[in-house]
């Protein structure tokens, strides 16, 4: 996913005229840079990157999806500009923010409560692991973006703030500080516009984020003068070099305008605020950013995903159940459209990246710099043979009660034969993922259905009808057998459909009812598929336990 060093001459000239043609979303995005730049010209250092991060609680999928995106809008912008423009990406953590609340999701939160105001690289590592619980998160988040390869510049606000890198900037601020306060003042609530000062002065003494107003401001000196509302005692502090910090508007604005970044994407929840501070960016000297709001992450129950609430699916745990290639394919796909983001969405990301990647070879080249696995692969997605669709893996262990990679390859060697985990280490992967998913996210919930009589007689019906089946018959004849049992039972029939002789065709009731029965779940796999993994003995002896209810208790 790293963005590619490719220079003018390493690009086809095919591939430069489609990138040209293309309406993909990262392209898009990218001539909204080249149109800035033929404007303004090219930026001294290049084109700057950026994406933010609020590392008060543990690193999630939002913060990913930024990065991810970002580097798709890179990427594309290199291709576009046949890499003449020299690029960066920079992730850039809020670090020194006062740490407002403490976490849901964290131990030790009796200490973390001790430091409550404090930077986040001042309170301690509730996991004991780090510095600080800044750098713990920070560490987090890199760990991740390491392992998936992307090309990136981390940087920390306490860092940058103590080695001056902001200064000039913060001086600026001070001098034009009525203007900015007239842009801020007007978004504020009135009891909040009576103590607002865009600069958050660090206390000499307990090392908090000052929340006070500023009582004078001497530009020449650099320094902002304030009073400890709980000791009445006034500090004259600077706000350079570590000593103040700016509010998180105008640092955002401070950090456009200091840096020069050219683009920056946002969630849709902060449209107003991108307003507010490229207002506050111009007062600074500086150019806002391009970029684009994208639509929220919600939870299974609709309600926006929160770090410190911990109600979304955490980096971690969708890499326990799935290749970073399927989170990214989440994230490409529709960016303005509210996605809800739970367990539940993984198995199906995982086949369909897995589908745009079997495409890919087939397609032109218009095609393939619409297909979501050239985004994701920065234009070099790999060749991967997928016998067995995850979906069908989850079921497979379902039905086998397979606890190892073992158990299941010995149903998908018989199924394909010559197809081994050394020759397809892809599918191995996912043998691995789907066994522990289903032992976490599904088996605990499956409910298998208590067959009545015209169940009980269906079934029976379908064992005899597998029975009889050649061994070895493929999935097209089993599911053919399942839809002729299902076509003589009067429940099971649809006369809005036509079968093969002019009856009445199959409902999809039949089916549910085949997965509710057998499966413990209301959806399931193409049926002959699944035999055919399965086994059609295999199958017949699944189908006694659900006639005997031993199936709830495997």
């Amino acid at each position: 996913m790293s963005a590619l060093s490719a220079t003018a001459s390493a690009i086809d000239p095919a591939l430069f005229e489609a990138a040209g043609r293309s309406k993909a979303w990262p392209f898009e995005e990218a001539k909204k840079i080249i149109a800035r730049i033929e404007k303004r010209g090219v930026p001294e250092g290049g084109v700057l990157f950026e994406t933010g991060y609020g590392p008060s609680g543990l690193p999630h999928i939002g913060t990913f999806g930024e990065v991810a995106r970002t580097t798709m809008v890179r990427h594309a912008f290199l291709l576009l500009t046949e890499g003449r423009v020299p690029t960066r990406l920079l992730s850039f953590s809020d670090d020194m923010d006062g740490m407002r609340k403490v976490p849901d999701n964290v131990p030790n939160q009796d200490l973390l409560r001790q430091h409550l105001g404090k930077p986040l690289t001042k309170v301690p590592d509730p996991f004991g692991t780090h510095e600080s619980f800044g750098h713990h998160n920070n560490a987090r988040l890199r760990a991740f973006l390491d392992h998936f390869g992307f090309d990136y510049e981390f940087a920390s606000a306490s860092d940058y703030y103590a080695r001056g890198i902001l200064d000039e900037k913060l001086l600026v601020m001070l001098e034009r500080y009525d203007d900015v306060m007239a842009i801020m003042l007007p978004t504020l609530r009135e009891e909040r516009s009576k103590t607002y000062s865009p600069f958050l002065p660090v206390h000499p003494k307990t090392g908090v984020v000052m929340q006070v107003p500023v009582e004078e401001r001497n530009p020449s000196k650099g320094t902002i003068v304030w009073t400890d509302p709980d000791t009445g005692e006034r500090f004259e502090t600077l706000v350079t070099g570590g000593h103040a910090k700016a509010q998180w508007k105008p640092d955002w604005a401070l950090r456009w305008a200091a840096l020069g970044v050219t683009y920056e994407m946002s969630g849709k929840d902060h449209i107003d605020n991108v307003k507010t501070s490229s207002q506050i960016c111009k007062v600074l000297g500086g150019v806002p950013p391009e970029g684009f709001n994208y639509e929220l992450f919600l939870d299974d129950k609709g309600e926006k995903i929160s770090k410190s609430k911990g109600n979304g699916i955490t980096i971690d745990e969708w890499l326990a159940y799935a290749s970073p290639e399927s989170l990214a394919l989440f994230m490409y796909q529709k960016p303005k459209t509210a996605k809800k983001l739970f367990f539940d969405v993984i198995p199906k990301n995982v086949d369909e990246y897995f589908s745009f990647l079997g495409a890919y070879d087939r397609q032109d080249i218009d095609a393939r710099l619409n297909n979501p696995v050239w985004h994701i692969h920065s234009g070099n997605p790999p060749k991967v043979d997928l016998p067995v669709p995850f979906a069908m893996l989850l079921n497979l262990v379902s039905a086998s009660h397979a606890h190892d990679r073992g158990t299941l390859w010995g149903f998908i060697s018989r199924y394909a034969p010559g197809v081994t985990a050394e020759t397809h280490p892809k599918l191995d992967e996912l043998a691995g993922y789907a066994i522990r998913y289903y032992e976490d996210r599904v088996r605990p919930f499956k409910t298998f259905k208590t067959p009545d009589d015209v169940e009980r007689a269906a079934l029976a019906a379908l064992k005899e009808r597998l029975s009889g089946l050649p061994a070895g018959s493929d999935s097209e004849t089993i599911q053919n057998a399942v839809l002729d049992v299902a076509r003589g039972i009067e429940r099971y029939q649809d006369t809005k459909k036509l079968g093969p002789d002019g009856g009445p065709g199959v409902s999809v009731e039949w089916f549910s009812a085949l997965y509710q029965l057998l499966l413990g779940q209301e959806r399931g796999p193409r049926f002959g598929s699944f035999v055919a993994l399965y086994g059609i003995s295999e199958t017949c002896v699944m189908i006694n336990d659900a006639l005997a209810g031993r199936l709830g208790n495997g």
